[in-house]
């Protein structure tokens, strides 16, 4: 009885999220005063803590206690790792990465696209690029496939801008350095002279 009357309120949260946020909030905790280990109502309770509430350690928590109550279940991963991401938890969202990549069955498109954000955060563009086109290799939908598309563009223009201030300061740099030549050049001509 305890396992359908979790399920209906998990489904209720589930449809009011996240356009009734208090009938969520109050459904996912009747769901989880039922079953307190259940996987998918700790994930959106997780999911109402960062996307809502900007509570990325609250929502950490719910994550790992939804990964301690079924290592397995595939959806928990592409979340936690963004959240993991958005918090500048880069070590442990990379191991996260890594650990997710070995769960059978797991959406390895998903995981590929969280791996070029990471890249993307970290400013490795070339890497971030390679990961997406295996992202978009492994999709299964177009729609999955065009979001891909515009993440790429989007690191390409980061790259080349990268590139455009690298280029810039290296000029800045060497500039500086043609002054300080040029005006230690005059010095010592000036000394020169009154010698």
């Amino acid at each position: 009885m305890g396992t359908n009357m979790n399920n209906l309120y998990l489904f209720r949260a589930m449809e009011a999220y996240p356009w009734e946020l208090e009938k969520a909030i109050e459904t996912l905790n009747y769901a989880l005063s039922y079953d307190p280990e259940n996987a998918k109502a700790l994930c959106l309770m997780a999911r109402v803590c960062w996307e809502q509430l900007g509570d990325y350690e609250t929502a950490k928590s719910y994550y790992e206690k939804a990964i301690a109550a079924n290592i397995n279940a595939r959806f928990i991963y592409p979340d936690y790792i963004m959240v993991l991401i958005n918090n500048s938890d880069l070590e442990e969202a990379q191991k996260l990465i890594d650990f997710a990549e070995t769960i059978k069955g797991i959406d390895l498109a998903s995981i590929k696209l969280q791996q070029g954000y990471l890249y993307e955060v970290q400013e490795d563009y070339e890497a971030a690029e390679k990961v997406l086109k295996q992202a978009k290799q492994l999709s299964m939908n177009n729609d999955f496939s065009f979001y891909v598309d515009d993440v790429l563009a989007r690191i390409d223009k980061k790259r080349k801008e990268k590139n455009n201030n690298d280029r810039a300061k290296e000029r800045e740099e060497k500039k500086e350095e043609e002054n300080k030549e040029t005006s230690n050049s005059w010095f010592k001509n000036r000394l020169n002279s009154l010698l």
